[in-house]
């Protein structure tokens, strides 16, 4: 079974093994635990947002255009995966790697300008230790960005592991599990640009 290419599967998600089947049914056990984190994280940045101790509110060091290049890179991240899946599903090993290329550059970038507004605003004093406001933002935010952080580790090993080993039931299964990973950060970063940016600088 572990010879078993992308052919044997259905869309990236390989079927009919049980210990295949509990895997992925644990990374849902996962997933929702990460969500729980990520609703307690924005219920308290709804909760400390007005308590910026006199210094910087939202308006002031949000920018609009860089909360939008960085939802742009991360939305289109989420669709060359997809085409990235589709490709795993017709054992297409070349487009796999090159999606999962593309996918991982898009990424890059969205970690470069997130890490560029947080030196920015430190640099202007509004660091996490100024406000709660601003507590609660950085641990919100900067905890998406270590998902996507660890996210892009993951795309480099599945990056070596379906070069070297193929299209194997076992690398289609970590691969589905990725996917599910990387569009679940996708929506959490919606979540983040819907309830912190715009409310923010509205």
């Amino acid at each position: 079974m572990s010879t078993a290419t992308a052919t044997d599967a259905t869309l990236v998600h390989p079927g009919g093994s049980p210990e295949t089947e509990e895997k992925a049914f644990g990374f849902w056990i996962y997933l929702m635990s990460d969500a729980i984190i990520f609703a307690l994280l924005f219920m308290t940045y709804l909760v400390m947002f007005g308590n910026t101790a006199g210094g910087p509110e939202a308006k002031d060091v949000f920018s609009l255009g860089r909360a939008s290049a960085e939802t742009f890179l991360l939305l289109v991240s989420s669709t060359t995966f997809g085409m990235a899946s589709i490709a795993a599903a017709r054992a297409d090993r070349e487009r796999v790697v090159m999606w999962l290329v593309v996918t991982a550059a898009l990424g890059l970038g969205f970690i470069f300008l997130e890490f560029g507004e947080f030196r920015g605003m430190i640099a202007e004093g509004a660091g996490p230790q100024r406000s709660g406001f601003l507590s609660a933002f950085f641990t919100l935010v900067g905890t998406h960005g270590i998902h996507v952080s660890v996210g892009l580790v993951w795309i480099f090993v599945m990056l070596g592991q379906v070069w070297m080993k193929g299209l194997t039931v076992p690398v289609l299964s970590r691969l589905y599990r990725l996917g599910l990973f990387w569009h679940f950060l996708d929506i959490i970063w919606v979540a983040i640009f819907s309830i912190v940016y715009l409310p923010g600088l509205l």
